[in-house]
């Protein structure tokens, strides 16, 4: 196996992963967390990672957010070499990440704040985003006020402000009960499926990816290399239902068969 998942199509890739490795020095040694990561992208592809933990997966966002430089190899997005965070990125991780302080409106208005942009602009689409979430009439409330759900649901809010080309999403809803979960899972993908918008979604649930993902990435233990990228050829818009579908079960049993396979899953 070379390694190497690139698209099929003639369209420009918006993200590039070429032969990248990374590199962490530590007093007992190197850590090698990623080995010759090669992964071509489509514009406003879905596409998510899964693997054991360790394996490199939040690493190579960090690297891809442009917050990591890459110790081998080269990453491109939208064109251009990566050399710092990516003019149009939304990052939404695990933890909220929210401001006890502020209220949920500014939180989400943040965003503008980092980039300079006037929040007066901005406020009117804050506001729409949260009635969009569910949080309509939480405006001035503050983090401590809500669940972890709703919490959530605002970081969204904020990585969506600047209307973003790309989001990174590092496994966003893996402390959120099933029924929330499913919640945003639906409503990640009305507002992917409305956008152009190019999302790479980390998770360690299968279904999950399957669920959301025109491709799931595979990785292996550490050092993080890719071992296979397995197209989700399953109709849009998919209703929750789908996952109960004969469909949906022979993908999910292909991806935990590989991961068994590897010594990573028991069957």
């Amino acid at each position: 196996m070379d390694g190497s998942f690139q698209v099929s199509d003639a369209a420009t890739p918006y993200v590039q992963i070429n032969a990248v490795g990374k590199v962490y020095a530590s007093p007992r040694g190197d850590v090698v967390a990623l080995e010759d990561i090669n992964l071509d992208i489509r514009p406003g592809e879905f596409v998510s990672i899964v693997g054991p933990s360790g394996c490199g997966k939040s690493t190579l966002f960090k690297c891809l957010a442009g917050l990591e430089p890459v110790t081998s190899g080269a990453m491109h997005v939208a064109g251009g070499p990566l050399s710092g965070p990516p003019e149009s990125l939304g990052m939404v991780f695990q933890r909220d990440v929210l401001l006890d302080w502020r209220t949920i409106l500014d939180n989400v208005l943040l965003q503008a704040e980092f980039r300079n942009l006037p929040k007066a602009k901005y406020r009117d689409r804050a506001a729409q985003l949260l009635q969009r979430f569910g949080l309509g009439g939480f405006e001035k409330m503050y983090p401590w006020e809500l669940s972890g759900g709703m919490r959530q649901r605002a970081s969204i809010c904020r990585a969506l402000l600047c209307d973003p080309d790309m989001l990174l999403m590092d496994e966003p809803f893996g402390a959120l009960d099933a029924m929330t979960r499913d919640d945003l899972n639906l409503e990640l993908t009305r507002i992917w499926q409305g956008s152009e918008k190019t999302v790479l979604f980390i998770t360690h649930s299968i279904a999950e990816a399957v669920y959301l993902s025109d491709r799931v990435v595979m990785m292996s233990r550490s050092p993080g290399e890719i071992v296979d990228v397995i197209d989700i050829d399953l109709p849009r818009p998919r209703p929750l239902s789908i996952r109960e579908t004969p469909e949906f079960g022979a993908y999910t049993q292909k991806i935990r068969h590989h991961f068994a396979e590897l010594g990573i899953l028991k069957e």
